[in-house]
């Protein structure tokens, strides 16, 4: 390659990933999940398309398919809310376990007695479309609010599955006869738990490391915590674990942490993903040649139609049997059980392998995910309106709180930035009725685009901006406290909403805070309610 030919290769690259970026805009809008879109542009630029562009590198696709999923695997760890997946995690283990196993038994049953696939193809097909994809299905959530607990569930299942599923097409794959069942399960389990523990193991270590090891440079901090998150995985995978579940676990303890820089790593990392996730659907879009999947259409979508109907529904509800859920709760979670870009990169080990018809198993994935994400897709927001399912009570208001820290490493104290909601209920809380903990004290809140140092009575709105400063040792008190009050109102603790109901609040700067009975700042008779600034002042 030239230098001239490198010019052009970065020119179109950046003008790609530019048409991306832009398509993001109309997905959010359409409700359709980006993916579509990528498909697209890759097919456009093919050789069926507009650009003629000629690719057929099965086991390259392959290669960049695994490293995108690692990072988008990543970055949907560090994203991860513990408080939110814990309560989920029996559930989404039964589902990327016994429901994957169910999914794939129905799958391929259709696939040969409906389709008429031989057993080999069907089983393949059966195991590629059994994994659920975070990106496609988040992409579509962010529409639909829906409670925590489903969310919750939503998102470990699709960390979860990729590792068993990914053991499966491998094993499929695989010259020679079959193992007997209970050896695969074997293997299965046996792989899932080096994975679980080597995950658990870097992720564990590589934050303690991060907590006590100062870096000279904040954007050292992203870095350092992909490459924990990365080397997870190829310590995984060369151990003969799963690489998948190592990365996914190993990020997600990092992103509860408390690391330093935290909102800069999740930027960070969610960048990345995206460029993952555009690299791995253009070029998927490119190996794929449409002229060729005419007569695949039709057992797509008799496979697809099983899939969606009786095998995903199936497996939830085999899966969530011991578990007390709403069947409105099930039938969604059912729906959501989105395909994305795991199944098409999975339908590449086959043909890597040289298995026979590996082309067809390829395109009539490729179809099944893309129509029913089209269908699948923008229903789902309709059909939670439906089910009369959406985010309501604690789970929704806490989550109109948003809060950011950045650590003061010098000061050995860290900045909260917390973002008011809508549906928070801090909106009227004075400031001094918040109670924070000594060591910690609202000191700059920024209003309709006006920043104001806030007095103990200054009341709080919605859409307000609050910079809090706490000391080390009462960081995480101070956040809790944030929430609480968000969740519970000026009553939090009190009324069982968590939080350091009672504690002590931090004197104001100059003088000794004002006295207290049952929350409420008692003022002197006669004595004006402090203000902001004229123009800053409540509405």
């Amino acid at each position: 390659m030239t230098v001239d030919h490198l010019n052009e290769l970065l020119l179109i690259c950046s003008l790609v990933l530019l048409i991306a970026v832009a398509a993001v805009r109309l997905s959010s809008r359409s409700g359709l999940p980006s993916l579509l879109i990528y498909l697209g542009i890759g097919i456009a630029i093919g050789q069926d398309g507009i650009g003629g562009v000629v690719f057929d590198n099965a086991e390259l696709t392959q290669l960049l398919g695994y490293a995108a999923l690692v990072v988008i695997l990543a970055e949907g760890g560090l994203g991860t809310k513990w408080k939110e997946i814990k309560p989920a995690l029996p559930r989404a283990a039964l589902l990327s376990t016994l429901g994957v196993a169910v999914s794939v038994g129905v799958t391929a049953a259709g696939a040969h007695y409906l389709a008429g696939l031989e057993w080999r193809q069907a089983l393949l097909i059966g195991a590629v479309v059994s994994s659920t994809d975070a990106a496609a299905v988040f992409s579509v959530l962010r529409s639909v609010p829906l409670p925590a607990r489903l969310t919750g569930i939503l998102e470990a299942e699709s960390g979860f599955n990729d590792a068993p599923v990914v053991i499966l097409v491998v094993a499929f794959s695989a010259a020679g006869p079959f193992e007997h069942w209970y050896v695969l399960l074997w293997h299965i389990a046996l792989e899932l738990a080096i994975g679980a523990a080597i995950g658990i193991a870097i992720g564990w270590l590589g934050a303690y490391g991060m907590r006590h090891v100062a870096l000279p440079a904040s954007g050292l901090y992203p870095i350092a915590v992909m490459a924990i998150a990365v080397s997870a995985y190829a310590a995984g995978a060369l151990a003969h674990g799963s690489g998948f579940l190592a990365v996914y676990l190993a990020a997600m303890i990092l992103g509860n942490a408390k690391l330093p820089h935290a909102p800069a790593t999740r930027g960070f990392a969610e960048g990345l993903g995206w460029i993952g996730q555009i690299g791995m659907f253009v070029l998927l879009g490119l190996l794929v040649t449409p002229h060729k999947m005419l007569d695949d259409v039709a057992p797509a979508l008799v496979i697809g139609l099983i899939l969606t109907i009786v095998a995903r529904p199936t497996s939830v509800f085999a899966s969530l049997l011991p578990f007390r859920m709403p069947w409105r709760e099930k039938a969604l979670l059912s729906w959501a059980g989105l395909r994305g870009a795991v199944p098409i990169v999975l339908a590449t080990i086959p043909m890597v392998s040289d298995v026979p018809d590996s082309e067809r198993v390829f395109n009539i994935v490729f179809v099944l995910v893309v129509v029913y994400t089209l269908i699948q897709g923008p229903t789902l927001p309709w059909l939670a309106r439906r089910l009369r399912i959406g985010a309501s009570g604690a789970a929704g208001e806490t989550a109109d709180l948003g809060i950011e820290s950045a650590p003061l490493e010098r000061l050995r104290g860290h900045l909260l930035s917390t973002s008011i909601g809508p549906g928070s209920r801090m909106h009227g809380v004075e400031v001094g009725e918040l109670r924070m903990p000594a060591g910690a004290a609202v000191t700059l809140i920024v209003r309709d685009g006006t920043s104001f140092v806030p007095a103990p009575t200054t009341v709080l709105r919605r859409g307000d901006e609050l910079l809090v400063v706490a000391t080390d040792p009462v960081r995480d008190a101070a956040e809790n406290r944030l929430q609480a009050v968000s969740q519970g109102g000026k009553l939090a603790g009190w009324l069982g909403t968590g939080g350091a109901g009672g504690a002590r609040p931090s004197p104001p700067a100059g003088g000794q805070g004002p006295k207290r009975q049952s929350g409420t700042v008692l003022r002197r008779p006669g004595a004006p309610r402090d203000r902001p600034p004229k123009g800053r002042g409540r509405r």
